[in-house]
């Protein structure tokens, strides 16, 4: 009989293995089986405060006004922090920030409109970078004028140098030539005229004529215009970076490369062949 009565008693909060064995675990106090239904933060709010409230609301209705109220939790919020709803509005509240907290800035500055001849009454260019403590920016030089004057006054030292000889030309400004030497020029013949002593021999020359001729003294800014890959390019460096070309070193402030290159063209010549 007693073990009967403990089973109807803890039929609700036992476990089914213990309530097969028909004994009571000490570790489980006695508890009530509870059935009342659910609340919803207010109810509970309402409670805690003192206040009478009414019967128990339905369970199926209980998740409908938890969702109602954080919806208008979140509109509270939103009231409170003010959140602009677009681009337009931040940027407008931004600028009346600045305006009230008279703090000068560059978006404020730019608003204002500039002078303009319907517009007499405006803000000049000039006074809206003052406001900002900004210089006002000064014009660029313009360098295609500076380039352009500079080319009128300068010479130009033309370098040909191929495997059979070397040419050396010097032009004036106006491409009108002064000068105009080769290997053949200095007593050299056939074969000789492309070796490389012909080429340093033929440059010491021409820059010692042009000093015995004052023709240096004139010239101002020259450009060294290079041409082919004869054994006559590495000769005339030679010279104008040695001590022959000391009285032209410091006059060069242009080098350039005038080879000729090829884009498919005509055909090239059959290779030589020895023996």
């Amino acid at each position: 009989m007693r073990k009967t009565t403990l089973q109807r008693l803890s039929r609700s909060w036992i476990c089914p293995s213990c309530r097969h064995h028909g004994a009571l675990p000490s570790r489980y106090p006695r508890q009530p089986f509870s059935t009342s239904s659910l609340r919803c933060a207010e109810d509970q709010q309402l409670n805690n405060s003192g206040r009478n409230t009414e019967a128990p609301r339905n369970p199926r209705t209980a998740p409908q006004s938890a969702s109602l109220a954080l919806n208008q939790l979140a509109q509270q919020l939103n009231r409170q922090q003010k959140r602009p709803n677009n681009v337009w509005e931040a940027t407008a509240r931004m600028n009346e920030y600045h305006r009230r907290e008279n703090n000068p800035n560059y978006q404020s500055a730019l608003d204002q409109p500039l002078s303009s001849p319907r517009s007499p009454g405006t803000r000049n260019t000039s006074d809206v970078f003052e406001s900002l403590n900004v210089k006002t920016p000064q014009p660029l030089p313009n360098l295609g004028a500076a380039m352009a004057q500079a080319e009128a006054l300068r010479h130009h030292f033309h370098i040909y140098a191929t495997k059979h000889n070397t040419h050396i030309t010097l032009t004036s400004p106006q491409r009108n030539p002064i000068l105009s030497l080769s290997a053949g020029n200095i007593g050299f013949r056939k074969a000789g005229r492309g070796s490389y002593d012909a080429a340093y021999q033929l440059a010491a020359y021409v820059l010692k004529t042009l000093q015995e001729k004052g023709v240096l003294g004139k010239i101002e800014h020259l450009e060294v215009v290079l041409r082919g890959f004869g054994p006559g390019r590495e000769a005339v460096s030679k010279v104008l970076l040695g001590t022959e070309g000391r009285w032209v070193r410091g006059k060069i402030n242009k080098v350039t490369d005038a080879t000729r290159l090829k884009f498919g063209g005509t055909r090239s010549p059959k290779p030589r062949r020895l023996g």
